[in-house]
């Protein structure tokens, strides 16, 4: 009777065990979701034109209301101080004056350019980056396959498209568009994810 007994216990739990193990099994193979929403995953986007030496001209431009060229043209006059120092007052007052010149013919006040210079301005060298604000975005799926976007948050402080997955959809091209303004709260903010082909 007692071995009956225990050979019965040895089954039920063999059977809790396995049923245990499929359950697990089940969980991470999980079937892509084929209608609704899925959240999409962003990274980077933070990138800068290798001639701007790690300025956001791009964004910086923008806040001013000019074309990142301009203020490139006019940035090109400015004699920063020496790595890993501060320039003193005279070099300041000349920089400035280089850079009014150039942007005061564009409706760019002193006041202006200094809040958009403080906003911007940050150090590489200590593991800083200037004011972001992550995005949020959506894929629509329908039929196991994605069918559009939905951006919910455009987000701020991109300087470059980020790059755009999506969980369980691997064979897909997506671009991240952005929009620039001279509003901090927008500026540099995604505001339409384009699907460009994707594979079943």
């Amino acid at each position: 009777m007692i071995r009956l007994v225990a050979i019965f216990l040895a089954i039920i739990c063999g059977v809790v065990i396995g049923w245990s193990l499929f359950s697990a099994n089940e969980t991470r193979e999980a079937p892509v979701k084929s209608e609704g929403r899925v959240r999409v995953g962003l990274s980077g986007g933070h990138e800068t034109n290798p001639v701007d030496k790690g300025r956001p001209v791009i964004l910086i431009a923008a806040a001013l209301g000019v074309e990142p060229e301009v203020f490139r043209e006019a940035f090109s006059g400015v004699r920063p101080a020496p790595g890993g120092t501060h320039p003193d007052r005279e070099r300041v007052r000349k920089n400035k004056e280089v850079l009014m010149k150039a942007l005061g013919p564009y409706g760019i006040t002193n006041d202006r350019l200094d809040t958009v210079s403080n906003y911007y301005r940050y150090n590489p060298g200590r593991g800083e980056m200037w004011p972001t604000d992550e995005a949020t975005a959506y894929a629509i799926v329908e039929g196991g396959m994605i069918t559009g976007f939905e951006v919910t948050d455009g987000g701020s402080g991109y300087s470059s498209p980020p790059k755009v997955t999506v969980p369980g959809f691997e064979g897909i091209f997506v671009e991240a568009q952005l929009a620039f303004g001279k509003d901090f709260e927008t500026n540099g903010s995604i505001s339409s994810i384009v699907l460009k082909s994707q594979t079943h």
